[in-house]
């Protein structure tokens, strides 16, 4: 949502450390960091660094809130339903149907709902704020454009919105111990942890205090359990406990008899202090730039000769997709790349990469086209879908070709000079060459096009442009040959 810039580009690691996008990106160091913290303490992920997580925990806290007599109760855990998602997943991801693993994996459904619903709200917000403060001609804040981003993306964002807050509302964390395929995972691993939530027998008298206030309903408080595949590490049965009965220490096994228990985690009713930071962590994808406006375009007459539609075959993956079937099989559409894209040339796909890449960023230029200097997509993307460029190869990577419809151009059209797309492409694969007289009309070379769309945003024929970008299933690196200018040695004043 930081559209202004203002947060440093290094706060990406917050996506980087999420445990799909490591997983799919084979960032083993993540991968391992994540797998050791549950060994150690059990779902620290869960609790702490998930944003799906601290919504779910937002939403239980304003239930609470309104509730105010709002009691959890124990359930036992839907293992078969559990299990049998995260089969459905993983069975699904090996076939190469990753639209299963992107819809339900926490990270990517959190960040469609911020870029769909939460940031076209702030920008509104902000916009608001804009109008107010020009009014006193203070011009700290300043209005962007919003505009949608696909119907079918902000529905699924939507009822992802309603759905999992519903759960939160009612259960707490439902969604995390019956449907995250991320929660079912790392349950498992956490059942091996070495510090665990614990009774204290000689303290505890079976109250049911703490299975009312444990937001993931894992605790039995009449056999004085706890189903550690489903505890979070939340602490909120410690925090509640009136008679010291639970504790947060490693595991001592039975066998031995120790005469007291190793403590690592005590919490005493009095002098001590609650760190909720990890509930009020907000968790904010980054976003800048500033919205582009429309090229003016020319009106058109009813006497005119027809025009050709533009029918484009192929969709236009981002540069550094490498192929559809590279961004299909790492792509969880957390829609980060869209939120972050400076031209606002990105926006979810429906059905243009089939089934399997609903809701993957797609290209569109309506209202912009692709910076030629810039790798904004790459370097953000989380899971390795988009590859990391640099300008050079930015420079040499061809995501699309460029096709010209001459009975769509105005030089053919209305016979007047124009020229805007020969201006505006960045390698000379759009160049103007003399056409009846007076006149240039636009001639291609598809060998040195990138696919920026330049050439197709700033086109000023209406309704249907003389000239678009095809997309191409694998990117292809391009040889772009610039000719040496030799230094003009002048000698005195030259003119």
């Amino acid at each position: 949502m930081d559209f202004g810039g203002i947060l440093p580009q290094q706060m990406s690691f917050l996506a980087d450390i999420q445990f799909i996008p490591a997983l799919l990106a084979i960032n083993i160091a993540i991968v391992g960091a994540l797998i050791g913290l549950t060994l150690l303490f059990g779902r620290i992920y869960c609790s702490s660094i998930c944003p799906m997580g601290i919504y779910q925990d937002t939403i239980a806290w304003l239930s609470k809130k309104i509730i105010r007599k709002k009691r959890y109760s124990y359930s036992k855990a839907k293992t078969i339903l559990r299990w049998g998602i995260l089969a459905a997943v993983i069975i699904s991801f090996v076939f190469g149907f990753t639209f299963l693993l992107g819809l339900l994996d926490p990270y990517g459904a959190y960040g469609r709902m911020v870029t769909h619903l939460f940031r076209p709200a702030y920008l509104a917000g902000n916009n608001l704020l804009a109008e107010i403060f020009s009014k006193f001609e203070n011009y700290t804040f300043y209005k962007v454009s919003i505009y949608g981003l696909g119907i079918f993306s902000t529905v699924i964002s939507l009822l992802t919105l309603i759905g999992i807050g519903f759960l939160a509302w009612r259960n707490g964390r439902t969604y995390c111990n019956t449907i995250c395929p991320v929660g079912t995972v790392l349950g498992f691993i956490s059942k091996f942890s070495i510090f665990k939530i614990q009774f204290i027998d000689e303290n505890c008298n079976s109250c049911g205090l703490c299975a009312m206030k444990c937001k993931a309903s894992c605790i039995n408080s009449k056999n004085k359990e706890v189903d550690y595949s489903r505890c979070v590490t939340c602490f909120n049965c410690i925090e509640t406990c009136n008679r010291n009965a639970l504790k947060f220490a490693p595991v001592v096994p039975k066998r031995q008899k120790v005469a007291e228990p190793l403590i690592a985690y005590n919490y005493q009713k009095e002098n001590r202090t609650v760190d909720d930071s990890k509930r009020r962590f907000l968790s904010a994808t980054l976003i800048t730039g500033i919205a582009t406006g429309k090229l003016l375009a020319q009106q058109s007459t009813s006497n005119l000769l027809p025009k050709k539609d533009i029918k484009r075959e192929t969709p236009i993956a981002p540069p550094g997709a490498l192929s559809f079937a590279h961004l299909q099989e790492k792509c969880i559409s957390c829609h980060l790349c869209i939120s972050k894209c400076p031209s606002h040339v990105l926006k979810p796909a429906f059905l243009e990469y089939g089934l399997s890449g609903m809701m993957q960023p797609k290209m569109y230029f309506d209202h912009g086209f692709c910076n030629y200097d810039c790798t904004v997509c790459g370097d953000v993307c989380p899971t390795g879908a988009i590859t990391k460029l640099d300008v050079n190869a930015k420079h040499q990577t061809q995501m699309g070709k460029v096709q010209f419809i001459e009975e769509n151009c105005i030089v053919y059209y209305d016979e007047t000079n124009c020229g805007a797309c020969s201006e505006h492409c960045p390698t000379q694969a759009v160049h103007m060459v003399p056409y009846k007289g007076v006149l240039t009309i636009p001639k291609t070379d598809q060998s040195i096009c990138v696919g920026c769309g330049g050439c197709e945003y700033v086109c000023p024929a209406i309704p249907f442009k003389a000239i678009y970008v095809e997309g191409l299933n694998v990117q292809n690196k391009i040889e772009i040959k610039k000719e040496k200018q030799e230094e003009i040695v002048i000698d005195d004043f030259g003119f």
